[in-house]
């Protein structure tokens, strides 16, 4: 196993973490040594009269003492496309963006740069395409291959990071307050143990504005969203938990659960997803967010005289993350049966797409190579191309796509 780098990105902030064998849990990297101090600014900031550059409170503190511009929301504004001018020279925000992360990429990694080995996990608070296409992008600034990156958002790294604890943290399941930006949410972590894998899902429910008496008005949500659960354990993550306000509210949070704060359980998260899945054959659990696929899509096929499934799509997989490849010989039927399974149920859909005008041929003398690539989380476009039979049968190159929505 290499190690693993994850990064949580937000408006204002970076953190980074790492994970390699031997290492109990991944630990975060900290600007301040011996201390907690693991936000970033995602900001930059150009060396006067050089093509030097200066990252986060450096940056901030250089471009003030000079006189000079520090680019502040770095993150938001490469995917916005913006461009900056320094020195009478105009920049791309997305290349400063990407020195940014070469930057903090390199921070953990004190035994020289990023090798074919390591991994990339990115977080941020919601995943969506257009961040996808932007971390993309960056690995092809990196020479990094696609494979190597896992894209979660924060649900999905809180999932990885308590069921990554030890049982009894999440036996009877576990919640999470993300109070930051003025915003407090509240997810609840349950597993369905009678299937296999177990079925995890994550509740949300949102209190927009915390005002005035905030330790009475958490109390109070505190008490709406944990009364009548049995919880093992309960996290406090985000800026909004700083300073010692938290009272009467701290006794709810508390009350027959254990209780932690924080702010770098994304970054670390984000860590145990990607090593998960580098080799997934030890977890039993699958995920059903807002951005995972919701149905396993399969294929019935003879391998070495027995019939069994091939899995061209697996639930629980990030719909942007996911695609499925592979050639089939078709027998005697001008048609393919595909077997559609939810991971919390027994029972299989069979959804048959005819392969009109497939010219006729003998059987066994017909490949087609069928390519799966989910468009949202519950739709996959299906291209399936035919292929002919060598220097037998030449290709039609007749090419036939549907899309399967469940």
């Amino acid at each position: 196993m290499g190690r693993t780098i994850g990064i949580d990105l937000s408006e204002k902030y970076a953190m980074v973490s790492y994970y390699m064998e031997g290492m109990s849990e991944p630990s975060t990297f900290s600007m301040v040594t011996g201390s907690q101090v693991y936000q970033i600014p995602l900001c930059i900031c150009k060396r006067k009269g050089m093509e030097q550059w200066l990252y986060g409170e450096d940056a901030r503190k250089y471009a003030l003492s000079k006189g000079t511009v520090c680019v502040e929301n770095l993150f938001k504004k490469a995917l916005a496309g913006e461009q900056v001018e320094l020195e009478g020279r105009i920049y791309d925000t997305a290349k400063l963006f990407f020195l940014y992360l070469k930057r903090l990429i390199s921070l953990p990694l004190q035994a020289g740069g990023i090798k074919e080995s390591d991994r990339l996990a990115i977080v941020t608070e919601h995943m969506n395409q257009e961040i996808r296409k932007l971390i993309l992008l960056f690995g092809e600034y990196m020479d990094i291959s696609p494979k190597r990156f896992t894209l979660l958002d924060y649900r999905e790294s809180f999932y990885y990071y308590a069921l990554s604890q030890p049982k009894e943290l999440y036996q009877h399941g576990a919640a999470l307050y993300y109070y930051a930006g003025g915003k407090l949410k509240f997810w609840h972590l349950t597993r369905d143990k009678r299937t296999l894998p177990q079925v995890v899902s994550i509740e949300e429910k949102n209190y927009h504005s915390i005002a005035g008496n905030r330790d009475g008005a958490f109390c109070q949500f505190a008490e709406s969203t944990l009364g009548g659960k049995i919880i093992s354990s309960v996290y406090l993550i985000g800026d909004g938990f700083d300073g010692d306000w938290m009272k009467r509210s701290l006794t709810v949070v508390c009350r027959g659960k254990r209780a932690f704060m924080g702010k770098n359980l994304f970054c670390k998260g984000a860590c145990y997803g990607a090593s998960v899945k580098a080799d997934p054959s030890s977890w039993k659990y699958v995920y059903l967010g807002d951005n995972e696929i919701r149905m396993n899509i399969s294929l019935k096929v003879l391998h070495r005289g027995k019939s069994q499934f091939f899995t061209l799509i697996t639930a629980g997989e990030s719909w942007y993350e996911e695609t499925g490849e592979c050639e089939v010989i078709l027998g005697e039927d001008t048609c393919l049966d595909f077997y559609l399974q939810p991971p919390d149920s027994r029972e299989t859909a069979v959804r048959r797409l005819e392969l009109n005008d497939l010219p006729e041929r003998e059987g066994r003398t017909t490949r087609l190579r069928i390519l799966a690539e989910p468009v949202a989380r519950n739709k996959v476009k299906l291209t399936i191309k035919d292929m002919g039979f060598g220097e037998i049968v030449k290709s039609s190159e007749k090419t036939w796509e549907y899309v399967m929505t469940f």
